[in-house]
């Protein structure tokens, strides 16, 4: 967003810099929804953090609108992650109090929101999702 407002390159290759960074880590699923740490001490025992992969999704999809790399963003990357929140991670309708994702982590070390829906992850996923919609003009939504 940084890049979006300014176009400062420093912002987008930053931004391209964290986008290695989390995608290269060694300890991220092949999934791509990742643990509540990237170096919690009992990967693969540990809760996986629904709402970070929203996140990602969401900025990977617009850092794909500006990167020299932005195939491997979108549709390596962020569509991957949304095909796999949708498929695995999303609430049964009618559960969890109307949440849309399952499987979120607040605060591991204050075992505080661990393996709940949070809003911000619902948020997150609702907007990589119109932002897919609007990067391709399909009307489907996952």
């Amino acid at each position: 967003m940084c890049y979006r407002e300014t176009k400062d390159p420093k912002y987008l290759k930053q931004a391209e810099n964290i986008a290695g960074f989390i995608l290269k880590h060694p300890n991220m699923p092949e999934d791509l929804i990742p643990y509540w740490d990237f170096n919690a001490p009992q990967i693969p025992r540990e809760p996986r953090d629904v709402s970070a992969a929203a996140v990602m999704a969401s900025a990977l999809l617009e850092l794909s609108t500006y990167s020299k790399s932005g195939k491997l963003y979108r549709a390596t990357t962020a569509e991957k992650m949304l095909t796999h929140l949708t498929k695995s991670y999303r609430a049964p309708i009618g559960s969890d109090f109307g949440f849309l994702l399952q499987h979120s982590t607040g605060s591991k070390p204050s075992d505080s929101e661990v393996d709940v829906p949070l809003s911000y992850a619902d948020y997150y996923y609702l907007e990589a999702l119109l932002r897919l919609r609007k990067l391709t003009g399909s009307k489907k939504l996952y």
